[in-house]
């Protein structure tokens, strides 16, 4: 048998490996299709994502001036009442349900007397002394000193329970903020949170009040007969004819997208557009 010549079995050689450069080559292409349409997938479904989320923000915020509209509405049995009740709109391709309550009907911090934050806190299950000893130490954040104290008083009674700062002596400038006062516990916040707000009048609106707010009212009375300051304030209120109310919106849109935004606004005749907001974001205090 004849042996193939030398430049045949080095030709052979070649052959096999340009074939196996060939074959990698096609391995190595496929790998490449097949990332780059994965990720082209993904790329899709994100965007995706973001405009179905997109929409059901406009959608959130959309009602909630809906809502402003038509709590300003000069008609009176067109007006909507801030009562607490659920709402049911449809804004484009999304559902939202839309709430509205009476601000004035929550404890403001900043303006109610001692008497009445004491009282809020009994409500939400603190006792007598605790109840007493913090209304104190709340009045005292946002106030003068009680009695004879001065700042130095005062910044040495904080560094004796090993805190680093002192009361500023002025108002809170959000609910998060009570959480420096000493006493106050994550859990007694949390319980006091829904019953708070930094936009109300000196005394709540009883007539709109949830069942803690309405106790610490009846509690503050027995606590402290003197309640001219917050009838005043009211009064002060009412007068304007304002309203301020607390607006949430939660808008459920394509794609199975969820959004919740919500806002704090004042309506009333202090200006050309007849309202104020106050607060405004995926959650307010």
């Amino acid at each position: 048998m004849m042996r193939a010549p030398a430049v045949w079995r080095a030709a052979d050689r070649e052959g096999g490996f340009a074939l196996l450069i060939v074959l990698w080559t096609l391995v190595l292409t496929a790998f490449i299709v097949t990332h780059v349409t994965a990720a082209g997938r993904t790329e899709v479904r994100i965007a995706a994502n973001l405009a179905s989320n997109a929409a059901a923000q406009a959608a959130a915020d959309g009602a909630i001036y809906q809502a402003i509209f038509n709590l300003a509405d000069p008609r009176p049995d067109h007006q909507w009442a801030p009562d607490g009740s659920e709402r049911e709109l449809q804004i484009a391709a999304s559902r939202v349900t839309l709430q509205i309550e009476d601000e004035a009907a929550r404890v403001n911090p900043n303006l109610a007397s001692r008497a009445l934050l004491e009282g809020l806190q009994r409500a939400a299950g603190s006792d007598a002394e605790t109840a007493a000893d913090l209304a104190g130490a709340i009045a005292e954040w946002i106030g003068p000193a009680r009695g004879n104290a001065t700042i130095d008083d005062r910044v040495a009674e904080y560094r004796a329970a090993g805190l680093d700062y002192a009361p500023p002596g002025s108002p809170v400038e959000s609910i998060d903020e009570l959480g420096k006062v000493p006493g106050m516990t994550n859990k007694l916040l949390d319980a006091l949170r829904p019953h708070l707000t930094l936009f109300g009048p000196a005394e709540p609106n009883a007539d709109d009040a949830d069942p803690v707010v309405t106790a610490a009212i009846d509690l503050a009375g027995r606590i402290s007969s003197s309640a001219g300051p917050g009838v005043a304030a009211a009064a002060a209120n009412a007068d304007l004819d304002l309203v301020t109310a607390r607006i949430r919106a939660t808008a459920h849109g394509p794609g199975g997208a969820e959004v919740s935004r919500a806002a704090i606004v004042r309506i009333g005749p202090f200006n050309s557009r007849g309202y104020a907001l106050l607060a405004w974001g995926n959650r307010v205090d």
